[in-house]
């Protein structure tokens, strides 16, 4: 099996972080996100991957080639995004007849992974929302088979969001549905969806299962990636950096500090992810991710997200400010 992960977009809705950095490899809870989502696969015994890759896309492939140097990878370019269904076909050579594990590179969802693989026949993964409307969504009947799924309907008839995790046993119908819906420029919302092609599988037969997952984070937005960053600070705060004994200065768990740190006289914490070789001086920090290489000084923040070398000085509230800015509040 072959895992498809899709990572080419421009992540407009983190400008301007993603000016710089693609979204998928924005810190999270010490991590990044795209990590996060490999280290699940590779622990479920996937060893090939496919990153559809794009804008700064020599940047995905530089961070997965030196963090994963055992694993097969394959990059493919999408130049015109195009919507996932477009980037999903692209991979046809690269994948031929394998079975493929599809995850969003922008998605951290939480499952058994291996009971994914395992199963017999495709899944999608879903969760119950409580406004589906933003969402693909999948109706099912009473033996758990979907028997249709919509991208963003106006008028939803269920609840079950698709999460972004896709198990595809029958591959060759799968690009035969997605050529066919490309070659007929069948759109949804101005693009080209994997969702359509969903449905046109099952219109010709075949049998999706729906797969519930246990929890699912989006890490589309500021205000969700925030959100997750404690939420999973929370999960793995027993594999976060040790705190070191910084001085004069209160940790309140759970945070993840980077190697380099300098920190002192200040509050840190909680729900606080800091990169590496970060200064932190007479600043209180809370519910927030800063990147690495930044200095902070004299400022209060809480409930935001500061780019890779950043310099802040002077008092604020809330930031959303990317990478090589630099701010002075005094």
């Amino acid at each position: 099996m072959k895992a498809i992960i899709p990572v080419a977009g421009a992540g407009t809705k983190l400008r301007p972080h993603t000016y710089t950095q693609p979204k998928a490899l924005i810190p999270l809870a010490g991590r990044t996100i795209l990590s996060i989502i490999v280290d699940q696969l590779v622990e479920a015994g996937i060893r090939e991957f496919v990153f559809v890759v794009g804008y700064l896309g020599e940047k995905i492939q530089h961070y997965v080639e030196k963090k994963y140097p055992d694993l097969t990878m394959h990059f493919v370019q999408q130049n015109v995004r195009e919507g996932t269904g477009h980037a999903i076909l692209l991979t046809r050579e690269v994948v031929q007849n394998d079975e493929v594990l599809i995850v969003l590179g922008d998605t951290i969802v939480e499952c058994d992974f291996k009971e994914v693989i395992n199963y017999p026949h495709s899944l999608l993964g879903v969760k119950k929302v409580d406004d589906p409307r933003n969402f693909g969504v999948a109706e099912i009947n009473e033996h758990n088979i979907i028997t249709r799924v919509v991208e963003k309907p106006q008028i939803p008839k269920s609840n079950l969001a698709l999460v972004g995790m896709y198990k595809i046993r029958e591959t060759e119908q799968m690009y035969q549905c997605l050529q066919d819906n490309i070659e007929r420029q069948l759109r949804s919302h101005d693009e080209f969806q994997l969702t359509d092609a969903l449905e046109c599988m099952i219109a010709h037969g075949v049998q999706f299962n729906a797969f519930k997952v246990s929890n699912w984070f989006d890490c589309g937005r500021k205000d969700t990636l925030l959100e997750t960053n404690a939420t999973l600070l929370k999960k793995y705060k027993a594999a976060t950096n040790p705190v070191l004994p910084y001085e004069n200065t209160i940790i309140i768990p759970p945070v993840s500090i980077g190697e380099g740190c300098n920190i002192k006289n200040s509050i840190i914490g909680p729900n606080v992810a800091i990169g590496d070789n970060t200064v932190v001086s007479y600043s209180i920090v809370k519910d927030s991710i800063i990147g690495s290489f930044s200095n902070l000084y004299e400022v209060v923040l809480k409930s935001s997200l500061i780019g890779s070398d950043a310099n802040i000085r002077g008092l604020s509230q809330s930031l959303n400010i990317g990478d090589n800015t630099e701010i002075d509040l005094g």
